[in-house]
């Protein structure tokens, strides 16, 4: 793995964002619009799911987002109305782990078509501290551990990263998980599911070659986030992730941590600290000051409001990787 500090768990974390759904052409926060209409009803969990839903059911289906525009994904609660819109809909779309309150209200109800996410492309524990995967390796070799190699997993179970969407070739392979269970669960519509989902693949798969080939020839592999949303886009094109906040990406960092960030960005020729659109810069910004560096936003698109750098997943996706290159010395 190239993520050097504590990932946060997939339950704590706390990255202030909004989920705005304008970009998505069938998708409506209105209750009314939820369920019993004449197409296939997905309630989404929030903005990755219902871009999903939204591109794979094309006009044959109905999304809705039980994340409100402007809303906190990781801290949703579920209404007594929003209950009423997963009984009333033909599908769910969520990943488990990710949101505690939409996980409890989907096993509660009586949906038919339940589809999780993070049972679609296999989740990560990027590590917790010093605890490297070299070591995690030649422990799981000794046999006479395997029992404690067994609790261990349980326990950090809770830390695997949800954020499968910032890496284009797992949110594909979820791509396609969705739209077989869209095919079964209204197979009128399977074959227009289908091509759709491949063309949803497709796109992706070349998202995936602009970045490999945009980030190949980079003068450094280290960037700084506010929080470690981008474990799996690092990893999945040779980068190294700094976080300066783990749980909170708001707080202020530690005096020891802003020297060790400081010295690590002069070892490693990092020039930019990332923040995102809808949190407080005040933390990258005290550590670009002090350690001379510039800012920029690097958004983990849990949401699209009109501060986002484009209009869907796709574009501020581009607007990722433009960033990327420009702080990473792209040639």
């Amino acid at each position: 793995m190239n993520v050097r500090r504590r990932l946060i768990s997939a339950t704590a974390v706390t990255a202030a964002t909004a989920l705005g759904l304008g970009a998505l052409s069938a998708c409506s926060s209105d209750s009314a619009a939820t369920g019993n209409t004449d197409k296939f009803d997905v309630v989404a969990s929030f903005y990755p799911m219902a871009f999903l839903a939204e591109q794979i059911g094309g006009d044959h289906a109905n999304v809705t987002s039980l994340t409100e525009p402007g809303q906190e994904p990781h801290d949703l609660e579920i209404s007594t109305k929003q209950r009423a819109q997963l009984e009333e809909a033909d599908a769910a779309l969520y990943l488990k782990g990710l949101q505690p309150a939409v996980d409890e209200a989907v096993s509660q109800t009586g949906i038919k078509t339940k589809i999780d996410a993070a049972t679609l492309t296999t989740l990560e524990d990027h590590g917790t501290g010093g605890h490297s995967h070299e070591g995690e390796e030649g422990h799981a070799e000794e046999k006479g551990h395997a029992e404690e190699e067994k609790g261990h997993a349980e326990e950090e179970e809770h830390a695997r990263d949800p954020h499968v969407w910032l890496d284009p070739v797992k949110y594909a392979e979820v791509a396609e998980g969705v739209g077989k269970a869209f095919e079964k669960a209204d197979p009128d519509h399977a074959a227009d599911y289908k091509k759709n989902t491949e063309a949803l693949v497709k796109k992706l798969n070349g998202l995936n070659g602009e970045f490999e080939s945009g980030l190949k020839n980079t003068k450094t592999k280290v960037f700084f986030t506010n929080h470690a949303a981008f474990g799996y886009l690092a990893e999945r094109y040779g980068l190294t992730q700094e976080a300066i906040s783990g749980l909170d990406p708001e707080s202020e960092p530690s005096a020891a941590r802003v020297k060790e960030l400081q010295q690590e960005a002069k070892a490693d020729g990092v020039t930019t600290v990332f923040y995102e659109t809808l949190v407080s810069d005040k933390t990258a910004k005290t550590l670009a000051r002090d350690a001379k560096l510039r800012t920029d936003v690097l958004d983990p698109l849990e949401g699209i409001t009109d501060k986002s750098r484009g209009d869907d997943y796709f574009q501020v996706m581009e607007a990722n990787l433009k960033a990327l290159q420009a702080a990473l010395g792209a040639k």
